[in-house]
């Protein structure tokens, strides 16, 4: 596991006072416009008083090929984020955790007066059953679920919505989302952003002379 670069901040609003609290979770590899777009929709929508960048060590689930070293990554990130509404952290690297149920419950134990809501793209949805314990994670936090071109459709039919059906939410019903028992989720019917984290590296790599 990589050691966390010199200087991190942890988050340190939560343990102290009743938050809500967006996390976004990714590789971020790179950091781009889009990550940001949804993390402010996602503040807004849901009444949220910040949202978490939660840069990845390592996804287990994405080739080590072609991944940028965790510190490159979590500097894209924090020039993305303002520090303040939205932070980019990580913190996974300083809890040790490598799946996404161990952090969430960690985060609960680190920050319990924060209502935490699981920020995610359709994308995200379609694939959530290959994730470890993920029954157990929707029943840890609500999540909300922001379209991604080519996936909301399927995403929609796919297993982990089937499974969580009576869990949805109405996307009027947002606001209240990080306050609901968990399961709950919703959709939200929002603009999309054209960046591509993977459409990036393939210029950029086209663009190596």
């Amino acid at each position: 596991m990589p050691a966390l670069p010199p200087g991190e901040p942890l988050p340190r609003f939560g343990d102290r006072r009743r938050m809500r609290v967006g996390l976004l979770g990714g590789s971020f590899n790179p950091a781009h416009a889009g990550h940001l777009h949804v993390a402010h929709l996602a503040r807004r929508r849901l009444g949220l008083d910040q949202v978490w960048l939660l840069v990845s060590p390592g996804n287990v689930l994405k080739p080590r090929a072609g991944m940028a070293p965790f510190a490159d990554r979590l500097d894209a990130a924090r020039a993305l984020a303002d520090g303040r509404r939205v932070l980019a952290t990580g913190i996974e690297a300083a809890l040790g955790t490598r799946y996404s149920i161990d952090t969430l419950r960690r985060l609960r134990q680190r920050f319990p007066r924060v209502a935490f809501v699981w920020v995610m793209g359709a994308d995200i949805l379609l694939q959530l059953p290959r994730w470890r314990r993920w029954r157990e994670l929707a029943a840890l936090a609500p999540f909300v679920v922001l379209p991604r071109p080519g996936y909301t459709a399927r995403a929609l039919a796919g297993q982990a919505a089937r499974r969580l059906h009576a869990a949805r939410r109405p996307a009027a019903a947002a606001p209240c989302l990080a306050d609901a028992v968990p399961p709950a989720w919703t959709l939200l019917a929002v603009p999309l952003h054209p960046a591509s984290a993977s459409a990036i590296r393939a210029a950029r790599k086209g663009a190596v002379p």
